[in-house]
């Protein structure tokens, strides 16, 4: 495409593909959230996102086990109160291995294995062995999970920024701050990797992880709507706005 190409003066095909690309990208940020909301989120047994919960999932709870963590939180609604007070009880206990044929197997059988088994991604809980590391102090995320979900997320989510970005590009926008929106998804994504790691081993940090995911998903968010207003919307419609803001600023 030409230097004065504009998503405004795009041919019909392009401004098509590129809506349909925007818009599942738009609902796979809004589902990334809900998705954050019902894991991380409920990491402190209390709905909602939290510095506690961000704490707990990277640095861990280190006041009790991360089988405790999850019977209070994500999974609380898998087993009845009592059920989940004698798992909590026997892994504060130190889980000790005479109890589990006779008294807890049977529990985990009942409520646990039908998504912990060899079959799924999750422990395996048919297996002693798998339950007893759940059972331990809770220390956070562990170093594999750590590296596997990092470069995941890097690779992964710089194509989409890539991609937002190119959109954008074509967009006609104060150029400053063209450029600042283009660059601040892949800052604040560097930023929130990297406060994951420093999250595991100091917990003051926890915050940068709330702000990485906030700089980056507002940011995307104007880009996505910048970029569909002008593809679709009438030019005099989107083009008086940022008029009246220039006139405003000045």
């Amino acid at each position: 495409m030409i230097e004065t190409t504009t998503l405004a003066r795009l041919p019909t095909t392009y401004k098509v593909l590129y809506t349909g690309f925007l818009l599942v990208i738009g609902a796979g940020l809004l589902m990334a959230g809900v998705q954050i909301l019902l894991t991380h989120g409920m990491a402190d047994g209390k709905p909602g996102l939290s510095i506690n919960d961000i704490v707990y999932s990277y640095y861990g709870n280190r006041s009790g086990s991360k089988l405790e963590s999850m019977l209070n939180g994500q999974m609380k609604p898998m087993a009845p109160d009592d059920v989940r007070f004698q798992m909590i009880q026997w892994a504060r206990d130190g889980s000790p291995a005479s109890q589990w044929s006779s008294r807890m197997e049977p529990l985990f059988q009942q409520y646990c294995v039908s998504c912990h088994n060899a079959g799924s991604s999750l422990p395996d809980f048919n297996k002693f062995e798998n339950v007893e590391k759940v059972a331990k102090v809770d220390e956070g995320a562990s170093i594999a999970s750590l590296t596997r979900d990092s470069h995941i997320h890097l690779f992964g989510i710089a194509f989409i920024f890539l991609f937002v970005g190119w959109i954008f590009g074509l967009a006609q926008y104060p150029q400053r701050w063209k450029l600042i929106l283009i660059a601040t998804p892949f800052v604040f994504l560097i930023l929130d990797i990297l406060s994951w790691w420093l999250t595991k081993y100091f917990p003051i940090f926890a915050w940068l992880t709330m702000l990485g995911g906030i700089g980056y998903s507002l940011a995307s968010t104007v880009m996505i709507f910048t970029s569909l207003a002008q593809m679709w919307l009438p030019r005099e419609r989107w083009l008086g706005f940022w008029a009246g803001r220039e006139k405003a600023r000045l």
